[in-house]
């Protein structure tokens, strides 16, 4: 479960096991998680962070779309 980026207390990071979805990101803040799938953004599942949080972490997911994108492929890929 590699994190490729911390942003405050979000955590962005891969789940080893999930190589045969699209791209997506996992973001964790204590004990909620959300997941974005990355082309195109989207909100694929939310588990307990609040509406307004999960729109700031879209728009961080944007802002970091290439990045988080980069890092997917170089993760799966091994």
């Amino acid at each position: 479960m590699p994190t490729v980026l911390r942003i405050g207390s979000y955590r962005f990071h891969f789940y080893s096991d999930e190589q045969n979805e699209p791209p997506h990101i996992h973001i964790q803040i204590d004990d909620a998680e959300c997941k974005f799938w990355l082309s195109p953004i989207l909100l694929a599942r939310n588990n307990g962070i609040k509406p307004h949080i999960v729109r700031e972490i879209e728009k961080l997911v944007y802002i970091h779309q290439e990045l988080l994108l980069e890092k997917y492929y170089d993760f799966h890929r091994k």
